[in-house]
């Protein structure tokens, strides 16, 4: 099953380009908007796998539209980041 719409449960997953290089991971979602870092330490991944993540200066914000879709393991994105 996949789908468009970026929430709480999405922290913590990959973050794919539609070449499927991994540009990042999930830290926080907030109001509608995820929040990218390129470069999670161990540490921040598992935080935001449990909903403790927090936005920091490398996050890049990620809209819906530019998102392809969502599956169980990754968050698709429509072009590269």
């Amino acid at each position: 099953m996949t789908r468009e719409t970026i929430t709480k449960a999405d922290e913590g997953k990959r973050v794919l380009n539609t070449d499927g290089t991994e540009v990042g991971r999930i830290v926080e979602v907030s109001d509608g908007r995820g929040y990218v870092d390129p470069n999670p330490s161990i540490t921040d991944t598992i935080k935001a796998k449990l909903g403790w993540g927090e936005v920091n200066a490398d996050a890049h914000p990620l809209d819906e539209g530019s998102i392809e879709k969502i599956t169980d393991d990754a968050v698709y994105l429509r072009g590269t980041m």
